[in-house]
């Protein structure tokens, strides 16, 4: 159990993160992002959270530090498929270069806010309905399976009803993007918290895993831009890590109401580990695959 000292201290410290990556996108507004700048903090952020990892077992357990690492590659990995979508949305609606560091910082701290809803809410049914694992477990499998079937072709983005009233209505360029921002992390949220809690059944990991996956995007946006055309098996690979937590969010179910065996076949546990190991797998093949793959494509440099 997390102390309430413990979670004041932690939520504060990343706060206080936010709040200066906010000042700096204020201050920078009118400023374009180096390539060098996007990569130094983007490998900030990456190794703050390998620290914060690596540190958990000193106010948790070795447990609670394995859960971290796990939902944080996959909310991370989840985070830049979402990233890839906000480049093509911030491109439709022709956001000036300079305005999309503040439209995307303001973005991000929208989804950290939503999220923060939807994990208690998430944590609560969980405690509350254990068989709530073979919902999200079916619905994963269901995404993963939408995710492989489509392709990730985000390039033919939709603008939706709302986006497109607003744009009727004269609304300014700025407050839509940030409004398509919000309701594109709104659906990838949907997608994302139940499946970090097929790798954890804490709040605390939870909500850590997912705003330490979230800072940084404003970086990591910068320095993807010119990725999009070349990480070609990456919907591939999360349809894969999506239906491996689903399969195991199910397994874990059957096993919750005790049904241990199918026709005299022990049913297996998925352990944490043999899940991070699946998870680092599947990220790695898939980068080595699609940067082979995209080799020489023309704009994929």
């Amino acid at each position: 159990m997390i102390s309430g000292q413990v979670w004041f201290l932690t939520i504060g410290g990343l706060v206080l993160v936010l709040l200066i990556d906010l000042a700096m996108a204020i201050l920078r507004r009118n400023k374009n992002t180096t390539l060098f700048e996007a990569s130094f903090w983007t490998i900030f952020y990456v190794g703050a959270a390998i620290v914060f990892g690596t540190l958990l077992p000193n106010w948790t357990s070795e447990q609670a530090q394995k859960e971290f690492f796990a939902g944080w590659l996959t909310e991370y990995a989840l985070s830049v498929d979402n990233i890839f979508v906000f480049i093509i949305i911030l491109g439709h609606l022709h956001v000036q270069k300079e305005r999309q560091q503040l439209v995307l910082l303001l973005g991000i701290m929208l989804s950290i806010a939503m999220r923060g809803t939807l994990i208690p809410m998430g944590a609560a049914l969980i405690s509350r309905f254990s068989s709530i694992f073979f919902i999200f477990g079916a619905f994963l499998i269901y995404t993963a399976f939408k995710l492989a079937k489509e392709g990730g072709d985000e390039s033919k983005w939709d603008e939706g009803r709302i986006v497109t009233r607003m744009k009727a209505r004269g609304i300014s360029t700025f407050t839509i993007a940030l409004v398509a921002l919000g309701l594109t992390d709104l659906m990838f949220s949907i997608d994302s918290i139940p499946a970090i809690f097929g790798l954890t059944k804490s709040a605390y990991i939870v909500t850590t895993a997912n705003i330490f996956a979230l800072m940084g995007m404003r970086q990591l946006y910068f320095l993807l831009a010119g990725l999009i055309k070349r990480l070609v098996y990456l919907s591939k690979g999360l349809s894969v890590i999506l239906a491996f937590i689903g399969v195991k969010m199910i397994l874990e179910a059957l096993h919750g109401i005790g049904f241990d065996k199918f026709l005299g076949v022990q049913i297996p546990e998925v352990s944490l580990e043999f899940s991070l190991g699946t998870i680092v797998t599947v990220l790695i093949v898939t980068t080595v695959a699609s940067l082979t793959a995209s080799r020489g494509v023309v704009g994929a440099e």
